[in-house]
């Protein structure tokens, strides 16, 4: 028996907003968009792995959902990880599109990093191979 990881979250301040970042300048691709009342289950995946890990796009609305989003961004902890083949082209082009990072493709080791503002309450990191 394997246990997989099917979705995970990132809390938003906006669902609205949050998918057309996640979308337009990240480059993900909707796999739900689901009406829940007042919000909706909003989820995206990478375009090469349409039946990968889902990112819910997760409404911030519990206290204790905007009290740990913002205490991590305080702190410079990125909320998520995500893989890219290369930092340094990747940096470049969202930069081009206007994103902003908290923190320049930086070598770590065996990874070279990158951190971006996803303007909806989330320091998110990059990583490629070195």
């Amino acid at each position: 028996m394997t246990i997989r990881i099917t979705v995970t979250s990132v809390f938003v301040d906006d669902q609205t907003k949050a998918l057309a970042f996640y979308t337009d300048k990240l480059g993900f691709i909707v796999k739900n968009d689901v009406p829940l009342g007042e919000h909706r289950w909003l989820t995206v995946v990478g375009p090469d792995d349409p039946d990968g890990v889902e990112l819910l796009l997760e409404p911030d609305e519990h206290p204790a959902a905007k009290a740990y989003a913002a205490a991590l961004v305080a702190d410079g902890i990125p909320a998520a990880s995500f893989g890219v083949d290369d930092v340094h082209a990747t940096h470049a082009r969202l930069i081009a599109q206007g994103v902003r990072f908290t923190q320049e493709p930086t070598s770590m080791g065996p990874v070279i990093t990158a951190t971006l503002d996803d303007t909806c309450g989330n320091l998110i990191q990059l990583a490629s191979p070195a």
